[in-house]
């Protein structure tokens, strides 16, 4: 049995859910199931699919300016017409939108495709008439964690239409990233301990309670350092909290990098400091390079950490408890190695790739897709 799909994602940002959205396409097509992407041509997703047609990627750049934008949805019936796949799958709110309004197009299909659509974030839905319609036209939903599919179903959606995949990470690809030495990329101490953090810079991700929880730190490990890797709209706010507590040598606002599972090897520990969260698919990826993890109990953090079995979880928002869940482990080196141990496995156990890719194959074909 093989499904063809279509792949739609319009971020121009790279987070997680592009990382998940590239390694479901290049998964289903290592499996025997032909895929398209269609990216953002101005995005990182988009830029990263190029690099790998050669490895054989089906890729196709559109540019939507809006999810009103009707030529990037006639730019989607073109797609759908010449491949005729039995899955379309939407992986962002926009996506939706645009396939939603292709799909309204005469003469595209020969056979009805089944309609997918991935949720990652913890937020409720949109109630306005143009997201009720949009979201009423898709037949599958798949979410990211137990958490968003609560939230799903009380958006009101059909429980029926709700299935949980929880995302993947290669273990294998990740060890053969090469490590980046964090300490040289942004002229740290040799010796000094770095707490590292990969989020957008944006209010739900919470760094203004991690750099709280850093001046704690530091009034009791001096040497210890604070990397955040990402970019957002907070950056200007941050860096002024960063120098009215004079933590200006301490705490890194270094921005996007391409480079970031090599940085995240050279961190001590990882920290997620959300007050919302899908799931977190930086926490799985410091699991598989073996950091421990400290996070908060927001959104579907607890369904990848295991509380002091993989990594140590805290309230969110309680910048007291992530300073003492942190001073914890830099104190304590054998709890910290048994930590990301434990994290490694439990990643290549449970939150594989493969896993990822075999269970959203399993949804499809439960939802009725054609083969």
């Amino acid at each position: 049995m093989s499904f063809s799909s279509v792949h739609i994602d319009t971020a121009r940002t790279w987070r997680g859910g592009q990382n998940q959205v590239l390694l479901t396409v290049t998964g289903l097509s290592e499996m025997g199931h032909p895929a398209v992407l269609v990216a953002n041509k101005g995005g990182e997703l988009a830029r990263r699919a190029e690099a790998r047609r050669e490895e054989g990627l089906r890729f196709v750049p559109f540019w939507p300016k809006s999810e009103f934008d009707f030529h990037a949805a006639w730019q989607l019936t073109r797609v759908f017409a010449a491949t005729q796949p039995s899955v379309i799958h939407a992986h962002d709110p926009h996506a939706v939108a645009l396939m939603s309004m292709a799909m309204k197009m005469p003469g595209v299909f020969t056979k009805p495709p089944l309609l997918v659509a991935s949720r990652r974030v913890d937020f409720h839905l949109q109630r306005n008439a143009f997201s009720r319609w949009k979201n009423n036209n898709i037949q599958c939903w798949i979410a990211a964690s137990a958490v968003i599919a609560g939230m799903l179903a009380k958006d009101g959606i059909a429980p029926d239409k709700i299935h949980v995949v929880h995302e993947g990470v290669s273990v294998s690809k990740i060890d053969r990233v090469d490590n980046v030495d964090a300490h040289s990329a942004f002229f740290l101490p040799h010796n000094a301990p770095i707490i590292g953090n990969v989020a957008a810079l944006v209010p739900h991700k919470g760094q203004r309670y991690l750099i709280a929880a850093a001046k704690r730190v530091v009034q009791e490990i001096p040497d210890a350092r604070f990397v955040i890797l990402g970019e957002g709209e907070l950056r200007e706010q941050l860096e002024r909290q960063i120098k009215d507590l004079g933590l200006e040598r301490h705490v890194i606002l270094a921005g996007f990098r391409p480079e970031i599972i090599g940085l995240i090897k050279s961190f001590d520990i990882f920290v997620m400091s959300s007050v919302t969260e899908g799931l977190g698919t930086s926490i799985l990826d410091a699991m598989a390079c073996a950091k421990p993890v400290v996070g908060t109990r927001a959104g579907g953090i607890p369904e990848a950490v295991r509380d002091e079995d993989t990594g140590l979880l805290v309230p969110p928002g309680d910048e007291a408890a992530l300073a003492a869940a942190l001073v914890r482990l830099l104190k304590d080196p054998a709890l910290s190695a048994r930590l990301g141990a434990s994290g490694r496995q439990r990643a290549a156990e449970y939150f594989s790739v493969e896993r990822m890719v075999s269970e959203t194959l399993d949804v499809y074909q439960k939802c009725g897709a054609r083969t």
